[in-house]
Order: structure tokens, then C-alpha cells, then sequence
């Protein structure tokens, strides 16, 4: 038996990650792994515990006591935190910035790392995050870099925020999203940037399925190049 790809999906907040990772396992009959919600699960977890962001060994500590599960419920898929379901609470603006913080510490970074490889190692994986080309996997078969413009990205945002009840400044949203951006891309350890080697693809003026049907390009391109596994759910 052939084995089935690792699909790396990096970029920055706001450009459709984790809804088109989980549109592209679906259809492609993968499993979905948001590394950004790991992070975002460990940020959460120390905000809770009391645990301070600028202690590193703390942080390493929490993130190995951590149990981490992703789970897929009438068709949505759930993030699970110590076995309580945290898919809402870990997409709090509060939460997404503390998530910079976390995400900047090299330890905690290798301790995750460590848990995302193994995960993804058999492949038939979608894997997304900052770093997936990067650094996680940077064999993977498919890497895709997707970008916008960040006001964009801020206007998806606050939509999102608006649809779950939570009352957003725009302006504000476009300033948290730049300060995410540049904590991410000058951070020293696993900094956001796009590998070599992926396909970059703008979402500014792209719907989903529209960037999801390229993404699919780029999948079956490289089927067709080295013949890899490859399993497609009726859309």
C-alpha cells in the first residue's frame, strides 16, 4: 500500500486555515490536525492555572501534563482540553493573543513539535499552522502558503466574532492582526515564512471553495508527479 501525503497549510491568522484544512481532510478522507489550536489549548490551559507567560519552564511543564484530542462531532470538528471541549474558548481575541506569547517560546515549541510529528508521521494528514513547511514537516509532500490582505483578514475576523455574539471594533481587530503578524514573523524560534518549496496562494479576493478547489490542484499535481495514495470523498 502506497504511502498517503502529509498537506502542510502555513500562514497568517485570518486567511481561512483552519476552515480550508478541514474542507481539504474532508474531501481528500484525511485527518485534520490544527497545531494552531495546540498552541492555543496550551495558552488557554495557563491563563487558567495561573501559570506566567515569561516562565518557560512552567509553560514546557503545563504543555507535557496537557492532553490534547481532536475530535469530529455531526461533522464539526471539536478541540478537546483535558477531555473538556474548548473549540469556542480558545478563539477569544484574549486568547489569541496570549497565544503569540506561548507560541514564541522555544520550549514549548519543541514540546508541541514532538506531539505534532507524531501525530502526522503515518501521513493521510492535513497539518496547519505557522511552521508546518517550515519546521513540523518540512518533508511533506504539499506545502500551500496562503496569505491576504490584513484588513481582509481583520473584516473575516470580526464577522466571525460578530456571528458568535461578541461585540468587535474593526479598527482594533485590524491592529490586533498586525501586531499578530509581527510578533509571528519576528519571532526568533519557527518564525511565520513561507517555505521554498510551497505553492502561495492569495485569499483576498477568493471565497472558500474557490481556494479550496486550488489547494486540490496543487494535491492532484502532485499525485499525478509521484503517484502517491490518494482517497477523495464525494464534495
Amino acid at each position: 500500500m502506497q504511502k498517503k501525503m502529509i498537506i502542510a497549510i502555513d500562514g497568517p491568522s485570518g486567511v481561512g486555515k483552519s476552515t480550508l484544512s478541514r474542507l481539504l481532510a474532508h474531501r481528500l478522507n484525511y485527518v485534520n490536525i490544527d497545531t494552531g489550536a495546540m498552541y492555543r489549548c496550551v495558552a488557554l490551559a495557563a491563563r487558567r492555572r495561573g501559570v506566567d507567560l515569561t516562565d518557560e519552564e512552567a509553560l514546557v511543564r503545563l504543555c507535557r501534563g496537557l492532553r490534547l484530542e481532536f475530535l469530529r462531532n455531526d461533522g464539526q470538528e471539536r478541540v478537546l482540553l483535558d477531555g473538556e471541549d474548548v473549540t469556542e474558548a480558545i478563539r477569544t481575541p484574549e486568547n489569541s493573543m496570549r497565544t503569540s506569547q506561548v507560541s514564541a517560546r522555544p520550549g514549548v515549541r519543541r514540546a508541541m513539535l514532538t506531539l505534532q510529528r507524531q501525530m502526522g508521521a503515518g501521513g493521510g494528514v492535513v497539518l496547519e499552522g505557522r511552521d508546518i513547511g517550515t519546521v513540523v514537516f518540512p518533508e511533506a509532500e504539499v506545502k500551500i502558503f496562503l496569505q491576504a490582505d490584513p484588513v481582509e483578514r481583520a473584516r473575516r475576523r470580526c464577522a466571525e466574532l460578530q456571528a458568535k455574539g461578541l461585540e468587535v471594533n474593526l479598527d482594533q481587530t485590524v491592529a490586533d492582526v498586525m501586531a499578530r503578524d509581527a510578533a509571528d514573523s519576528s519571532r526568533e524560534h519557527a518564525p511565520l515564512v513561507q517555505a521554498e518549496d510551497a505553492v502561495a496562494i492569495d485569499t483576498t479576493h477568493l471565497n472558500i471553495e474557490q481556494v479550496l478547489e486550488r489547494i486540490l490542484a496543487v494535491v492532484q499535481g502532485q499525485v499525478e508527479r509521484s503517484g502517491t495514495a490518494l482517497e477523495r470523498t464525494v464534495p
